[in-house]
């Protein structure tokens, strides 16, 4: 994982980092203080920035190529691209551009964290997507719910993912970016999605189709799979896959692949040493990268915690 502080006081500073760091960008203003901090915690496929900002500042940036969130904690962003301003202020998370446009604006005093990934995280995880990829159409939350939705997830990958030695597991972090992505489409219009079931979805939603799903995750549990990569293994659409789970197992496809690493860390915790194994490691090995909803999960299915279980206290 990647771990990166800046602070300065001069603007040409502060230009040439953030240009370094997101897009090439012009920044100006005139104002009295120029006091930047940036934090920056990155690891695959996904990036956490804190940013404070105790002066006016304004920007003119390209494009960068991923979906970036801001999610404000104080004072105000003003996007202005297009000629028309959107105040964004604290509470709010936004889409500050499309991923291949330029965009321009600017922050106000203000404090906020940055959160970016790949645009095809989006159609990876989407509930039957159509023929062309996903994609964000506005930059606002539909509701307050899923501005609410988009900073509890915001906040769980800072603080609980990416800023402890979870973020050093794959599975974790890639994990942590599909939920990010999945939080994006149930907050923000998309495009990019079929308007209904098909033909196709109720043909594919057979218990063959549910046999050959479980035999994949069973096989791949430990990979960054979802819905879009076990759907291809059948292969029927990701619909028809979330059908035959629903009818002949009564569950979804992703609550069966929790289960089943949910299962993989179990076992991993009766025959580990502890005296060289740790109840978080095994967890955030296996995705799991809150240790509380862990715990709590092991206990209600197996009836023990997993640390008395990894000492042997059955």
């Amino acid at each position: 994982m990647e771990r990166l502080s800046f602070a300065s006081e001069s603007l040409s500073e502060t230009e040439a980092f953030l240009s370094s760091a997101y897009t090439p960008m012009r920044i100006g203003g005139r104002p009295e203080r120029t006091g930047t901090r940036v934090e920056r915690r990155a690891a695959e496929g996904l990036v956490v920035d804190e940013l404070a900002f105790d002066y006016t500042m304004a920007y003119d940036a390209g494009c960068l190529e991923r979906i970036c969130l801001l999610t404000i904690h104080e004072g105000t962003v003003v996007d202005t691209t297009g000629g028309k301003e959107e105040v964004h202020g604290p509470g709010e998370t936004f889409l500050i551009s499309q991923p291949d446009r330029p965009y321009t604006g600017e922050v106000r005093s203000a404090s906020y964290t940055i959160t970016m990934f790949d645009p095809d995280v989006l159609t990876s995880v989407a509930d039957g997507p159509g023929p062309g990829p996903v994609r964000l159409t506005g930059q606002r939350a539909h509701s307050p719910d899923g501005d609410r939705l988009l900073a509890r997830t915001v906040a769980y990958l800072r603080d609980d993912v990416m800023a402890t030695t979870a973020a050093e597991q794959p599975l974790v972090v890639a994990t942590a970016v599909r939920l990010l992505a999945a939080a994006a489409l149930a907050s923000f219009p998309h495009t990019g999605l079929e308007s209904g079931p098909t033909r196709a979805d109720g043909r594919g939603a057979g218990s063959d189709t549910l046999r050959r799903a479980i035999d994949f995750i069973e096989a791949n549990a430990h990979r960054d799979i979802g819905l879009a990569e076990i759907a291809a293994s059948v292969p029927v659409t990701p619909r028809a896959v979330q059908y035959a789970f629903s009818r002949h197992a009564r569950t979804t496809p992703l609550a069966h692949l929790r289960r089943v690493r949910l299962a993989r860390a179990h076992a991993e915790l009766e025959t580990a040493d502890p005296t060289t194994a740790s109840v978080t490691a095994i967890a955030a090995k296996w995705g799991f990268g809150n240790f509380g909803r862990f715990a709590g999960a092991h206990r209600a299915a197996y009836g023990v915690s997993p640390g008395a279980l990894l000492r042997g206290r059955r």
